[in-house]
């Protein structure tokens, strides 16, 4: 008899979220490397564990794991690219009748929950709720889905880089796209996927893009570069995320982040950093009336030089400029001198604050050379 998930973690068929993870935390306490048990148990626990909360109630055979891994590889890059194609295509088709029975049910206010994929290419189970919410539980792989409502994602969001046709492209006309505990469970948006909230906000965590070289099909020894460009976006709403990485784009009204590297953009009119870090070539595009906020002890000379902020006007500032300047000095001298700019400049516990009005009169130059300093580039004469 074949052992079940539900017989490797000791509990009952048809046993409550809440019993499944009480097992799996009592057997992962029991065997875990830490504790001084066996890892590969562990590690049969923890799938039976992770399998169980997307509805799959067998581990799988010796022979589909094997075909899984078929999936992926191959004697060469053109055999690979074809076994991932045929893999986004068959994706891409259940993402259709995932997008048509979900739209179903939101049209009849009706709950219901179902599994879409296979084992070979990978299982989601959806479920709308009476609240009109849409779960996804597991990884999002390829393909197409819009819904008319919240959704609530347990799983990473990932896109294939083998084809543009198969991309995954996720959009709620309205409600929050959350994923449930991002940093505790390492979610992730990746690979080029892109997520559009045009009525609501987006709560995420890590979100990562990807370049990677690919040789010129016809100059032999010349290689150029593919960009696969993570897209998350709420125009009118938050997206709140943590770290930005390597050929990402995120725009909305209001963006909080932690940290931010390598070829990211930000479009929106009011950003808050958390963290310590906004480096290489990462763009800001900032609104009018807007500001740029670092928090905690963000120092301005931790910001890489060649990061450049856009003002919607069209004029652009390096931060090499703001660290050389000295901005911050000036915003605690406009300050302490209680100008009309102060409120503008308000330092926020250990960080600081840039508006877009202050960025605006940086960038004109001073007919006199800085003879007045820095009060005459923003207006101001000395009492």
């Amino acid at each position: 008899m074949v052992e079940s998930n539900y017989d490797i973690l000791g509990i009952l068929e048809g046993s409550t979220e809440k019993e499944i993870r009480d097992a799996f935390r009592r057997l992962a306490l029991q065997f875990h490397s830490d504790r001084g048990g066996e890892n590969d148990q562990f590690i049969k626990i923890k799938q039976a564990y992770d399998d169980l909360k997307i509805g799959k109630k067998y581990p799988e055979t010796d022979n589909e794991k094997l075909k899984n891994s078929r999936v992926y590889s191959g004697d060469s890059e053109a055999d690979v690219r074809r076994k991932n194609q045929i893999l986004g295509q068959e994706l891409f088709k259940e993402m259709q009748a995932a997008q048509e029975w979900a739209a179903a049910l939101n049209r009849s206010n009706s709950t219901g929950s179902r599994l879409f994929g296979s084992k070979t290419l990978g299982e989601i189970e959806l479920e709308r709720k009476a609240t009109g919410a849409l779960s996804i539980k597991g990884n999002f792989m390829a393909g197409n889905l819009t819904y008319d409502g919240p959704v609530i994602m347990q799983g990473s969001v990932t896109s294939p880089s083998w084809t543009e046709e198969y991309q995954t492209n996720i959009r709620l006309t309205h409600g929050d796209f959350k994923f449930v505990n991002p940093l505790e469970n390492k979610y992730k948006i990746e690979n080029g996927a892109k997520i559009v909230v045009d009525n609501g906000n987006a709560v995420v965590g890590n979100i990562y893009g990807r370049k990677f070289r690919v040789e010129d099909p016809v100059r032999v020894g010349v290689f150029q570069i593919q960009e696969h460009r993570t897209h998350i976006s709420a125009p009118n709403g938050k997206i709140i995320a943590e770290n930005l990485t390597n050929t990402v784009l995120v725009e909305a009204d209001s963006i909080i982040v932690l940290n931010v590297e390598d070829d990211v953009m930000l479009s929106a009119r009011e950003i808050l950093f958390y963290g310590g870090k906004l480096t290489y070539d990462s763009v800001i595009e900032l609104k009018q009336g807007g500001s740029i906020r670092f928090f905690e002890n963000f120092s301005i000379q931790g910001l890489s030089g060649d990061a450049v902020i856009k003002l919607e006007n069209g004029k652009k500032i390096r931060l090499f400029d703001l660290k050389t300047k000295k901005i911050k000095d000036l915003a605690d001298q406009l300050v302490s001198n209680k100008q009309n700019y102060a409120k503008d400049a308000t330092m926020v516990g250990h960080g600081f604050t840039i508006t877009y009005e202050m960025l605006d009169n940086l960038s004109l130059k001073s007919t006199k050379k800085e003879k007045h300093g820095w009060a005459s580039k923003f207006g101001f004469s000395k009492n």
